[in-house]
């Protein structure tokens, strides 16, 4: 076989040059992308106004490595600073050092991630090198511009759910007690994506400072959903809290309030596991039979032999009977209120909602009120799909001309296609398998690609 064998590259060796060599073209074409538009600018702006001091390099971090440049740096006679203009053109902070690209990986990293650390060592796996340090990624979040607001587009129908939880989570600092962050998930019903289902218009609303949770929650119901107290109807489910059961007394017969199964099943496990009546409350809990399900809690008070749980079972009834409706199923009480109720599925979305926010934030975590504020709004802002939808860039967008729109893509065009003169040298410079004599197979496989158009 010794006449097969040639001095082929392992396949290991050929990728981690492939990537090296991406990322080397990518900052060389980059960088020449960025001057050119920069040049551009120059030949285009009001002279009587910006007036050209020098060219200033900077080297900011992408995600495919460093990326050094040279920029010219303005004097702005009407606003009387000094500023860049590619840095506005393109809507990015030179100084920063880093890519919006970059950033927002960062971030988002650190919203799925276990940890910031975590998020560190996975984008030094993408990127190739440690880019960012886990107190670099948490400055990023603390600093990140993330709004909740994010007006629904379109509604679809006059029904909200609601799913109201707390999640108690440790502060730092000694002698600090752990705090209650009171967070409502809400959507406009469910509808099926392939075989998945979907949640409709799902956002979070976290609760901040003083003042009452519900009153704030309505004012935010109306600027996001358009709510109508007049027209609209809420769905609310949560567990017996104090905070969650007030909904009742603040918005009356416009709401229906029910107690989550999920709570109130693992209460009733508790106390009545292995009871002889057991099966038969599961039957009427799974019905959301609520006098059924009275009837048969009461039958067991006294048979527990266990004074602990039967307080804790008087105390469930107490609740249960406390709050008429509570165990019944929310769409009898839609239908009658004349709302079409096909569709619509059982409550309980609030705990694996929870579950998300706690596997992020807990586990022997301890947080400052700053860092916690900033991190709980990016991940809500990352769960609803918002993230980056809003803030400067957007706006400017949105007011954009038509006309300057497209000034703007022609001259981006124009520069790509510039810098893209520099494609194949850029190539071949950082390639080693193309510096092999012709003679090899490796160039052989390679000038075959070049003949098709890929090198």
């Amino acid at each position: 076989m010794k006449h097969l064998t040639t001095e082929w590259p392992l396949l290991k060796e050929l990728e981690e040059q492939f990537v090296r060599t991406l990322q080397k073209v990518f900052a060389v074409l980059l960088a020449a992308l960025l001057e050119e538009i920069d040049q551009q600018l120059a030949e285009a702006r009001d002279k009587r106004r910006y007036q050209l001091k020098d060219k200033r390099p900077t080297t900011i971090q992408t995600l495919f490595g460093e990326v050094t440049f040279r920029r010219n740096y303005y004097y702005d006679r009407q606003a009387g600073a000094y500023t860049f203009l590619l840095d506005a053109e393109l809507g990015f902070d030179g100084a920063q050092s880093i890519s919006p690209c970059l950033e927002e990986t960062a971030v988002e990293l650190a919203v799925e991630c276990s940890s910031y650390r975590k998020a560190a060592r996975t984008l030094e796996s993408i990127v190739g090198y440690a880019v960012l340090s886990h107190e670099a990624i948490r400055q990023l979040v603390l600093e990140a511009p993330v709004s909740l607001h994010h007006p629904v587009s379109q509604r679809h129908g006059r029904v909200l759910f609601v799913e109201a939880d707390g999640l108690f989570i440790s502060r730092q600092g000694k002698g600090k007690r752990a705090k209650e962050e009171k967070i409502l998930a809400i959507h406009e019903g469910w509808k099926r994506n392939g075989s998945q289902l979907e949640l409709v218009n799902r956002r979070h609303y976290l609760h901040e400072g003083a003042g009452d949770v519900w009153e704030r929650f309505e004012e935010w119901l109306m600027n996001e959903y358009a709510y109508d107290p007049c027209r609209d109807l809420l769905i609310i489910n949560g567990d017996a809290a104090s905070w969650i059961t007030a909904c009742r007394e603040y918005f009356g017969k416009r709401a229906c309030f029910q107690l989550d199964r999920f709570h109130v099943a693992r209460e009733l496990r508790q106390c009545l596991s292995g009871h002889p009546r057991w099966r038969e409350v599961r039957k009427k809990l799974a019905k959301q039979d609520e006098e059924g399900l009275l009837v048969e809690l009461n039958s067991a008070v006294g048979t527990l032999e266990d004074e602990g749980k039967e307080q804790q079972l008087a105390a469930l009834i107490r609740r249960i009977e406390s709050m008429p409706g509570c165990i019944r199923d929310y769409r009898e009480w839609l239908s009658e209120q004349g709302v079409e109720t096909t569709g619509m599925r059982p409550m309980g979305h609030a705990e694996s909602v929870m579950s998300r926010f706690a596997h992020r934030v807990k586990s022997r975590r301890s947080w400052k009120d700053q860092g916690l504020r900033a991190f709980l709004r990016a991940m809500a802002a990352r769960i609803d799909g918002i993230w980056r939808r809003n803030g400067q860039l957007v706006e400017e967008e949105e007011t954009r001309t038509a006309a300057s729109a497209s000034t703007k893509s022609k001259r981006v065009e124009q520069a790509k296609r510039k810098a893209g003169r520099l494609w194949a040298d850029v190539v071949r410079q950082n390639l080693p398998c193309l510096q092999r004599s012709s003679g090899t197979p490796i160039h052989q496989a390679l000038s075959a690609l070049r003949d098709f158009g890929w090198v």
